[in-house]
């Protein structure tokens, strides 16, 4: 599972841990449903979850686009706005999980989030 959070929004390392955590409840959920032998997979192994980044809503989006093309569940996390930015707006991606080299092609070039 990849969690892919944006840098630009300025959130504080709290509200970055919470959308994390978000991004990996509801994609584990998600797949859980839609790809439940992926799903027990990675629980079985471990449940890994790597935490990437992007500097703005249109990386987030072509990561998005591409995890579509290639059927990987994907859950865009949207805040509520009550704390430190404004309603709406988008965060994070909780990506997968799913076949490692199914994901590479996806995140491959995304830095690790710091």
């Amino acid at each position: 599972m990849c969690i892919i959070l944006r840098t630009d929004l300025g959130m504080s390392v709290g509200k970055l841990i919470s959308q994390a955590s978000h991004a990996a409840v509801d994609a584990s959920e998600a797949a859980k449903k839609l790809n439940h032998r992926a799903w027990i997979k990675w629980r079985n192994e471990g449940a890994k979850k790597v935490a990437l980044e992007v500097e703005s809503l249109e990386e987030l989006e072509d990561v998005v686009e591409k995890a579509e093309e290639l059927d990987i569940v994907n859950v865009i996390i949207q805040d509520r706005g009550l704390t430190e930015i404004p309603p709406g707006s988008v965060t994070a991606v909780g990506l997968g999980p799913d076949l490692s080299v199914k994901m590479d092609k996806v995140t491959g070039s995304l830095q690790l989030y710091k």
